[in-house]
């Protein structure tokens, strides 16, 4: 019987929305007040679901320090306190947007291949503020 954990996370860095190819009026036409160098910051919340079997012995589809170190080392200590832009090279200026749903598939990527077995990635979702957000879920993650 799979079921999914739920552990949510915070963390604080700073992006910019820039195309160099767009004129200033183009970015700031497509991007609004997000293209104005140098960016802007928030105070993100990540939640990342794993979804498996409870271990018969401890009750837990993955053990909390091990999820929690895991999410520190492949997501948090890439971007905590960090201007995206410049933190990542998939977000360097003319690179992909830092946006909610091009560092929600960022996340994913990098916790996918890391967990450890028996337990499989089912969603994870960013927000920078309490109404913008994106969201990733896997297709049937209890099967």
């Amino acid at each position: 019987m799979a079921v999914r954990l739920i552990r949510r996370f915070g963390f604080s860095a700073a992006h910019l929305y820039r195309r160099p190819e767009w004129s200033a009026e183009e970015n700031e036409r497509r991007f609004g007040k997000c293209c104005r160098p140098p960016g802007h910051g928030h105070n993100y919340r990540l939640t990342v679901e794993v979804a498996g079997d409870p271990d018969s012995e401890t009750g837990f589809v993955v053990g909390l320090d091990e999820l929690d170190e895991l999410v520190r080392l492949e997501v948090l200590a890439f971007v905590d306190h960090r201007h995206l832009n410049e933190a990542l090279p998939e977000f360097a200026v003319g690179a992909s947007i830092p946006s909610c749903e091009n560092l929600v598939l960022w996340a994913r990527d990098r916790l996918a291949t890391a967990l450890p077995a028996g337990c499989r990635l089912a969603s994870v979702s960013i927000f920078e503020d309490d109404d913008l957000g994106a969201a990733w879920s896997a297709a049937d993650p209890a099967a």
